[in-house]
């Protein structure tokens, strides 16, 4: 594991339940800002989602993005957790 993905899962792992970060707000809290895909591709591979809860990385446009188990899986995941939508859309909680 490279230091940027060791980042990348400290971040993701600190997301409390019921909020939500962008994949470029993960690369920028992991010090890479430009590195969002990079952010897709380490939470694409994530060992554990309950130690690093990757459903609560979505994307910058409002919508929950891709999951191992699916978009809708994600989604229900989200909304057990508080998080608000209107149709498809995030509606972020603020921080």
């Amino acid at each position: 594991m490279t230091s940027f993905e060791a980042k990348v899962y400290q971040v993701v792992s600190e997301i409390p339940k019921g909020q939500v970060l962008t994949y470029k707000e993960v690369a920028i809290l992991a010090g890479r800002s430009r590195a969002y895909r990079a952010v897709g591709n380490i939470m694409n591979k994530n060992p554990d989602t309950k130690i690093v809860p990757c459903h609560r990385v979505v994307r910058s446009d409002g919508r929950a993005g891709g999951y191992a188990s699916g978009t809708p899986e994600k989604i229900e995941r989200l909304k057990k957790e508080g998080v608000l939508f209107d149709g498809e859309m995030i509606i972020k909680n603020p921080r």
